[in-house]
């Protein structure tokens, strides 16, 4: 086999085998579907690898990983007030944000990393009813 050969043949087999990381793309809103005070969408399943754009749509808005609900491993992340984020994912699990201003209003979202199932302590932190409501929702579209 010649050499020019060999390395093709090797850049193709490992250009096939690469995956492309993807970014996706959630909205913080004064008002969506879920109604006053959301990301939308609220819950997202993406791949280790993979970007959220955080745009901040409507003024006032942030988003903020909240302590205790990530992975182990997983790399704090908080947006400046009316500014958008670009956060990659690195670690497998579930991660929990809020919107600082918003948080006792529910706004609340979750990222699901992988194919990992909801923590048992996901939700046992201190979290304001209207977001533990808007939490418990969320949850249920992962089973």
């Amino acid at each position: 086999m010649k050499l020019p050969f060999l390395i093709s043949f090797m850049a193709l087999a490992l250009g096939a085998t690469a995956v492309k990381a993807e970014t996706y793309e959630v909205r913080m809103l004064n008002r969506g579907e879920a109604g006053l005070m959301v990301f939308e969408p609220a819950t997202i399943s993406i791949a280790v690898g993979d970007t959220v754009h955080f745009v901040a749509a409507d003024r006032g808005h942030n988003v903020e990983l909240i302590s205790g609900m990530a992975p182990e491993g997983a790399a704090d992340f908080k947006g400046q007030i009316g500014k958008d984020l670009d956060v990659t994912f690195t670690e497998p699990g579930f991660y929990g944000v809020k919107c600082v201003p918003h948080f006792a209003m529910g706004m609340v979202g979750v990222i699901r990393v992988g194919d990992a199932a909801v923590p048992a302590d996901f939700l046992s932190g201190r979290i304001p009813p209207k977001a533990m409501q808007r939490f418990e929702a969320d949850l249920a579209t992962f089973n």
